[in-house]
């Protein structure tokens, strides 16, 4: 990611020019960071987990956004578009735009090679941060694995990890298994190598 502005911009700002914008930005400390585009995986991965989260949330009181829905990581200050986010409480958003959710119950970023070590690293922190988040959940594309950081009763996190097609992952916050097989069943027989 690349930093846009030269000088220091407020939320308000950065919100001024994002909503004029083409492509997306990420905000942190008074900087515009562009964001790069995804691979044909990537997309694959994240349509699918988009696709099999409508289904399993169809009728309950989950709401699922995709990536174009803007995450403010209270109160760390990050604006953010994570690949799929969840509310399970009555969303809240930053404004009357309604285009910036404040209160996920559940994350998701489907790793790219670009953005992998901020997304594990600095973000995660800032995302975990945030107090409506119970869950985080990291999504290999060259490898059939996923990470998920689970928030315990007293605060901590903790680590559940699932590798290989016959796994499955629990996301207690929002009630579901998930079935390797089927979220990376799009990217199955793609011409690049996923590991086993």
């Amino acid at each position: 990611m690349s930093t846009l502005a030269s000088r220091f911009l407020s939320p308000e700002e950065y919100l001024e020019i994002e909503r004029k914008a083409e492509d997306k930005s990420e905000y942190y400390k008074g900087e515009m960071f562009a964001m790069s585009g995804v691979s044909r995986r990537h997309d694959r991965i994240a349509v699918q987990l988009t696709f099999l989260f409508a289904q399993h949330l169809r009728g309950k009181r989950c709401e699922a956004f995709t990536a174009n829905m803007r995450v403010l990581a209270v109160p760390t200050g990050l604006y953010t578009y994570p690949d799929l986010s969840v509310a399970c409480d009555e969303p809240q958003f930053a404004d009357p735009h309604v285009d910036t959710l404040t209160n996920p119950t559940l994350l998701v970023e489907v790793l790219s090679p670009s953005t992998e070590n901020y997304d594990r690293g600095k973000k995660a922190k800032l995302y975990r941060a945030i107090p409506s988040l119970q869950e985080l959940l990291f999504i290999a594309q060259d490898s059939y694995e996923v990470e998920l950081y689970r928030r315990q009763p007293d605060g901590t996190w903790s680590l559940i990890e699932a590798r290989g097609l016959e796994s499955a992952i629990a996301l207690t916050s929002i009630g579901y298994t998930l079935s390797l097989r089927e979220l990376y069943e799009r990217v199955l027989g793609d011409s690049e190598n996923a590991g086993s």
